[in-house]
């Protein structure tokens, strides 16, 4: 799983995953939870197992709602019966939830993907990502909401849970996905957005609404001049060179030069 793009679409507007195409997200999650309101929710459920939800054209997946709440096993069911590529499980906190989920999923079932959004979430992330588990993404919103801290341009009031859920991946040898940006309209705020979670190790970007998809995507994915620098890179170290572009290079260069590579071709597999 190494998605740069995971656009949500609610359970409600089922009737949009045949617009999905015309964007081109690597992956669609149908989201019967924040996006359905309670007295809904029944009925996005049912709606969602009458869905051919290949008509995206893409990755599938569907957010339920959490265990403990009355709609957490309808929801599990409405995803096996949908034929989605996996199980979105928001708000994980607990390991042997994520255990019990993959058991009723059953061997060779739909993939898990993990909501890493709350206090409890982030304290026990390395420990929930490595339940064999698909990956995981972190959800700064849910996450300040459970802490009751306060949004900034910044975001420096996330940028330790936001880093222990990445490094937690990377210990458990997942990928994870980089929180939302809300503001919709702000094509310069998510870019950013997204260009640091990048720095810190992310694959790819939450997309609440259709227009962040290119913007993740340019991100996310190597440009030809990345390319061709990382190439240079791997023939001098295969010619014994040392120097390249007018820097050292040595070992941890060549394992960077690679990830480019293998990220270009991840991304040129998709488009």
């Amino acid at each position: 799983m190494r998605f740069r793009s995971l656009l949500f679409v609610p359970a409600h507007r089922l009737e949009l995953l045949a617009k999905v195409s015309r964007w081109q997200p690597d992956a669609v999650v149908v989201d019967l939870e924040d996006a359905v309101a309670e007295p809904d929710k029944d009925a996005a459920r049912r709606a969602l197992t009458e869905a051919d939800v290949s008509v995206a054209g893409c990755t599938v997946l569907v957010r339920v709602n959490p265990p403990g709440t009355p709609w957490h096993g309808a929801d599990v069911d409405a995803c096996l019966a949908s034929g989605a590529w996996g199980v979105v499980l928001p708000k994980a906190e607990d390991p042997a939830s994520v255990r019990e989920l993959r058991r009723r999923l059953g061997d060779g079932g739909p993939g898990v993907v993990l909501g890493i959004e709350s206090a409890a979430g982030v304290a026990r992330a390395r420990d929930l990502l490595a339940g064999g588990v698909a990956g995981g993404y972190f959800g700064s919103e849910d996450f300040l909401a459970d802490l009751g801290g306060r949004r900034t341009a910044g975001g420096l009031e996330v940028l330790y849970a936001r880093s222990e859920v990445v490094l937690a991946g990377r210990l458990a040898g997942v990928p994870v996905i980089d929180q939302a940006v809300v503001a919709v309209d702000d094509d310069a705020a998510f870019t950013a957005d997204a260009e640091q979670g990048r720095a810190l190790g992310y694959v790819g970007k939450i997309c609440v609404h259709p227009r962040q998809v290119a913007l993740a995507h340019t991100v996310f994915t190597p440009t030809d001049d990345d390319v061709a620098a990382a190439r240079r890179v791997i023939e001098a170290a295969t010619a014994g060179v040392a120097v390249v572009d007018g820097q050292m290079i040595d070992a941890v260069h060549l394992r960077l030069a690679r990830q480019v590579i293998e990220r270009a071709g991840s991304a040129a597999g998709r488009d």
